[in-house]
């Protein structure tokens, strides 16, 4: 029974799918009719269908009953768009880190209060940290979060207040606070153990074109190899330089100090 339903939850959203490629492909006056038509659906399991993704923002539907799609499905692919591009233009950038400083080299953007691991040049060292694509982090844990959070939400600490009262896990938030404004003082942020033990991270904000932080350039290596020496010397300057360079590539341009 529970496969079974599994199988129809599947086909469903498969369905839906399908439903939107097609609002896509039709452009304007598209009616129930003819979606029904072209997916071979009946025309009450297209109406649930697009009953339900116009619930969720996904379509919408004018006084005459034409559909077209909705402001929610622009918007994800907005965010799709934007992070194969920080990946296409980030990529040659974090390359080139990787085998300058034989480390780790990630992009890392921000989903709600997460911070996830998009892409990764890996290192050629035998001891390293584990592969963390696809990983999700609250974003007060690590440096790479709280580089992009410091540089793109200087009320978040109050915001952060009325959401978190009394929630299990919540940070201190003078002390957090204390480590953002370091960090938009410095541009950039460093942490030990954020993302696992024995694990330094060092990370720096990507703006684009409006000055709007996109994500962070992110580097991850054991700790006894990021002594405070190279930090300072070698990996923070490389680092900075190279987010800069992404930054421009989308645009950026650092206002001149007045």
């Amino acid at each position: 029974m529970d496969r079974a339903r599994g199988t129809y939850s599947v086909q469903s959203v498969l369905k839906a799918f399908d439903l939107l490629e097609a609002l896509a492909a039709e452009g304007a006056h598209v009616t129930v009719p003819l979606l029904a038509q072209k997916l071979d659906l009946s025309r009450n399991k297209v109406f649930r269908l697009l009953a339900t993704l116009e619930d969720s923002g996904f379509i919408e539907r004018d006084g005459d009953g034409v559909y077209r799609l909705g402001l929610h499905a622009f918007e994800m692919a907005q965010h799709i768009l934007k992070s194969a591009s920080l990946i296409r233009l980030a990529h040659p950038v974090m390359e080139a880190l990787a085998r300058k400083h034989d480390e780790a080299v990630y992009i890392t953007v921000m989903n709600n209060d997460e911070v996830l691991f998009l892409d990764m040049v890996d290192s050629f060292q035998q001891i390293k940290a584990m592969d963390m694509v696809g990983q999700r982090f609250p974003f007060f844990t690590n440096a790479a979060g709280k580089a992009i959070k410091a540089m793109s939400s200087p009320d978040i600490i109050r915001h952060m207040g009325r959401r978190r009262v009394g929630k299990a896990g919540a940070p201190d938030l003078k002390q957090l606070e204390k480590e953002l404004h370091e960090i938009r003082k410095n541009g950039v942020a460093i942490d030990f153990g954020g993302v696992g033990d024995g694990i330094c991270a060092v990370a720096v904000a990507i703006r684009d074109y409006a000055g709007k932080v996109v994500g962070a350039l992110t580097m991850l290596a054991p700790s006894f190899r990021m002594l405070h020496e190279r930090l300072e010397q070698e990996i923070v300057p490389s680092m900075r330089e190279g987010a800069e360079v992404i930054s421009m590539k989308f645009g950026y341009a650092r206002m001149p100090a007045s």
